[in-house]
């Protein structure tokens, strides 16, 4: 069986910061949502922060009621956030770490270090009815506590691998933890999304992940927008993660061709020499 298509979403944070840095009406994030899905995007993300710098409780709502696929609510762990995302419901819900200095997320959750309050989360939210995902880094152990805290997915968060020199030794080791990451993952029965510092540049690598279900992007796309649209961009970014996912697949099966070739002349050797 063909393995499902690679899904694609997209974050509209920065369409809320520009419209917040001058206190105005526009741009409007929902009215960007929905171009974005007439450009292909699978689902919706955006970051409720704390500091309320981009998205607001409004456009949360607001969205929850009008798209036509699906939201995936990035949030903190905290009550706050997680009252409203049992309000709201939304379809996906992503627990994310948050520091108000930060610019961006600049890491993934400690599940290990605050395993109680976010099994407690996942269990407060799936019983509201959302997939709960867990945005941690490519580490085994981080990976093995979100199946034990009962959340169904993880996303693999890809900042390490996005910051570091193209063809570096650097980049080559963060994506074989990724790639061993993602094994581990869906081996525990667990989907496996991934984003952060994805472009149009380095994505296609992304996607040839094993098993990799969803990518979440929002700067590089937003940023490309700019030049050719929102709706193009969105396409752009569409094509080339399906051709990352099946030049994955292609790689994949020609290295289970090329084992199942040197297995079938180990046998025929060890036949001759009795």
């Amino acid at each position: 069986m063909h393995p499902p298509r690679i899904l694609l979403g997209v974050n509209i944070d920065h369409i809320a910061t520009l419209r917040q840095a001058r206190g105005t009406r526009y741009p409007d994030p929902v009215q960007a949502a929905l171009v974005a899905e007439e450009g292909g995007a699978d689902g919706i993300t955006v970051h409720l922060r704390e500091d309320r710098r981009h998205i607001q409780p409004r456009d949360v709502r607001i969205l929850a009621e009008v798209l036509n696929t699906r939201m995936n609510l990035e949030m903190a762990v905290t009550e706050e956030m997680l009252s409203l995302a049992e309000e709201v419901r939304p379809a996906h819900v992503c627990l994310v770490p948050e520091k108000r200095e930060e610019l961006t997320t600049e890491g993934g959750l400690d599940i290990v270090g605050g395993f109680e309050a976010i099994a407690d989360a996942c269990q407060r939210l799936t019983a509201a009815g959302c997939d709960v995902s867990l945005f941690i880094d490519p580490d085994v152990e981080q990976i093995e506590a979100a199946q034990r805290a009962g959340a169904p997915t993880i996303e693999l968060h890809t900042g390490a691998y996005a910051e570091a020199r193209p063809g570096s030794d650097a980049a080559n080791a963060e994506y074989h933890r990724l790639t061993t990451a993602a094994t581990h993952a869906i081996s525990l029965g667990l989907v496996v999304n991934a984003g952060h510092g994805l472009h149009y540049h380095n994505v296609e690598a992304i996607a040839a992940l094993p098993g990799v279900n969803e990518l979440n992007i929002g700067h590089a796309i937003i940023a490309r927008s700019l030049f050719v649209g929102l709706k193009e961009a969105v396409q752009e970014m569409k094509r080339l993660i399906i051709a990352g996912q099946e030049a994955g697949l292609m790689a994949a099966l020609d290295a289970h061709d090329h084992d199942h070739e040197d297995h079938s002349e180990h046998v025929h050797n060890g036949c001759c020499g009795h």
